[in-house]
C-alpha cells in the first residue's frame, strides 16, 4: 500500500502553503465523514453536508494561505469545530433546530469547542478499545445494530436467534458488558 505524502498535520499545512491539491484532496477523504454524520445526524441532508465541509475546508484553507492560523489542536478537531459552528449558523438561519444539540452548546468559545470535541474522541477511542475486548458473539451484534444499522430482525437472522425479542435481550446483554468494560477504563477529564 502507498503511503500518502501528508501523514502529519505539519505535512498537510506545509501541501496546502505549496497549493498541492492533493493535500486538500487528503483532507477531503480523511475527515468529511466524520462531519457528514455529524450533519446528517443533526437535520441534515447530504448535499448539505458536502456545502458545509467544503466552507470549512476553505475557511481553514484562506487562514493557511494568509498566515493568519495559530493552530493549537488537531486539523480534525479544528476543522469539525468550524464546519460544526457553519451549520449551526445555517440552521439558525433557516429557522430549523439541531435534533441532538443543546441550544446552549452553539455559543461555546472555541478553546472549549475544542476541548469538548478532543474529549468526545478520546472516549471514542476508549470505546473503540472495550468493544475490541468485547469477544464475539456481542462485537458483532453490537457493530451490526449500532454501527450497520441493521434491524433486529435482520440480527435475529444473522445470529439465529427464535425472535426479535431473544435478539434484543442478547442486544441489552451485550451492551451492559460493553458499558462494565468501558467505565473500568475511563476517567472523566477534569
Amino acid at each position: 500500500m502507498k503511503k500518502s505524502l501528508y501523514e502529519t498535520d505539519e505535512a498537510v499545512i506545509e501541501g496546502i502553503r505549496r497549493s498541492d491539491e492533493n493535500a486538500l484532496a487528503h483532507l477531503y477523504k480523511l475527515y468529511f465523514p466524520m462531519i457528514s454524520h455529524f450533519i446528517l445526524s443533526n437535520s441534515g441532508t447530504d448535499d448539505e453536508a458536502k456545502d458545509i465541509y467544503q466552507e470549512g475546508v476553505i475557511v481553514f484553507y484562506e487562514k493557511i494561505k494568509g498566515d493568519s492560523l495559530e493552530l493549537t489542536c488537531q486539523i480534525k478537531t479544528y476543522l469539525y469545530s468550524v464546519c460544526r459552528r457553519l451549520w449551526l449558523k445555517r440552521l439558525a438561519e433557516k429557522g430549523r433546530y439541531a435534533t441532538k444539540l443543546d441550544e446552549s452548546e452553539s455559543y461555546l468559545p472555541v478553546e472549549e469547542d475544542t476541548q469538548q470535541h478532543e474529549e468526545q474522541e478520546r472516549q471514542f477511542g476508549l470505546m473503540g478499545e472495550a468493544l475490541a475486548q468485547l469477544g464475539e458473539p456481542c462485537r458483532s451484534l453490537i457493530e451490526d445494530y449500532y454501527i450497520r444499522m441493521q434491524n433486529m430482525q435482520e440480527i435475529t437472522d444473522k445470529f439465529g436467534y427464535t425472535n426479535t425479542d431473544t435478539a434484543k435481550n442478547q442486544k441489552y446483554k451485550c451492551l451492559q458488558r460493553l458499558k462494565k468494560i468501558f467505565f473500568a477504563t475511563y476517567k472523566p477529564e477534569v
